[in-house]
C-alpha cells in the first residue's frame, strides 16, 4: 500500500493556567493530519473514514474554512495571496480532530502550507469558540527559519470567558514528522497567563489504526466539548470571574508578521 502524507497522530494535551489561580488539565487526544489533495483518495481507500458523509470517522469541508469560494485548499491559497505570499500549488496539510460518529469540535486546527519543494510558506491557526464563532491567524514562515518554529500573534478573538482579550500568543511548533509538537503561551503585559502543549506520535492512516483509535479514545470529540464546560465550572468555582464577550473581529483572518526563530 502506498504511504500517504496524511497520518494519524496520537498523544496528549496539557493546559496550565498560571494566574490569578493555578489550574491544570491534561487528557489524551488524537488528531488527523490531512493533506487536502488526498481527501478523495482517502475516502475511496478507507472503510472507516469518509469525506462529507457520515462514518465512524469523517471530514466535512464545511467544518473548516469559510474564507471565500472554492475548495478548502483554494480558500487557504487565497489567504496566502492576500498576505503577499506566492503559493505554488504545494501541499496544504490540516492537523485537526475528525468528526467522530458525526460530531466534531476543534478548539484549534493548524494548516501547514508548503511550497512544492517541501518548505513551509506559512501556518494558519484556525480557532473556534463554544459560541459558534471562528477566527484564524495567518503567519508567514521566514525563509531559513529553524525548527521548532517560533511565531507570535496578538489576540483578536474571544475564546474563553475567563481570559482577557489583551494577550499575546507565542507559538512554538515542531511540524508533523515522526512526532508533532505544538506549544502555545498566552501572556499579558505582566507575563505568562496560560500554557498549552500538545505532543503526539505519528501512525499510518489506515483502517487498523482508525479502529484502534476508536477503541482507545471513544467519543473523543464529545468528551472535548464536555471537558471544556466541566473545566469552566471548576475555574469559576476557584473564583475566576467571567469576562464580557466583545463583538467578533470584522475580518475572519488576522495576518500577523513573520518572526525569525
Amino acid at each position: 500500500m502506498t504511504e500517504t502524507a496524511s497520518a494519524l497522530y496520537a498523544g496528549s494535551v496539557m493546559h496550565v493556567r498560571l494566574k490569578p489561580r493555578r489550574h491544570r488539565l491534561a487528557y489524551r487526544i488524537f488528531s488527523l493530519l490531512l493533506d487536502l489533495d488526498e481527501l478523495e483518495a482517502l475516502d475511496r481507500r478507507l472503510r472507516l473514514f469518509s469525506r462529507n458523509r457520515f462514518n465512524i470517522f469523517s471530514f466535512h469541508d464545511g467544518d473548516h474554512g469559510g474564507y471565500g469560494a472554492g475548495s478548502l485548499k483554494a480558500q487557504v491559497e487565497g489567504l496566502l495571496v492576500s498576505a503577499g505570499l506566492e503559493p505554488d500549488g504545494g501541499p496544504v496539510r490540516l492537523l485537526a480532530m475528525p468528526r467522530l460518529l458525526g460530531y466534531a469540535f476543534n478548539p484549534i486546527s493548524i494548516y501547514f502550507c508548503h511550497r512544492r519543494d517541501g518548505s513551509l510558506l506559512a501556518l494558519l491557526y484556525e480557532v473556534n469558540n463554544t459560541f459558534g464563532q471562528r477566527h484564524s491567524y495567518l503567519i508567514p514562515v521566514t525563509d531559513g527559519a529553524a525548527y521548532p518554529l517560533r511565531q507570535r500573534a496578538e489576540k483578536q478573538f474571544y475564546v474563553s470567558p475567563f481570559m482577557d482579550m489583551d494577550l499575546t500568543y507565542a507559538f512554538r511548533i515542531r511540524p508533523p514528522g515522526e512526532e508533532v509538537h505544538v506549544s502555545i503561551l498566552a501572556s499579558d503585559a505582566e507575563g505568562p497567563v496560560l500554557s498549552a502543549v500538545h505532543h503526539a506520535a505519528r501512525r499510518p492512516l489506515d483502517d487498523v489504526q482508525l479502529a484502534r483509535a476508536f477503541a482507545a479514545y471513544p467519543f473523543l470529540t464529545l468528551k472535548v466539548m464536555a471537558g471544556i464546560h466541566w473545566e469552566a465550572l471548576r475555574i469559576w468555582i476557584k473564583g475566576i470571574g467571567l469576562r464580557p464577550r466583545p463583538a467578533a473581529p470584522a475580518t475572519p483572518v488576522t495576518i500577523s508578521p513573520s518572526h525569525r526563530s
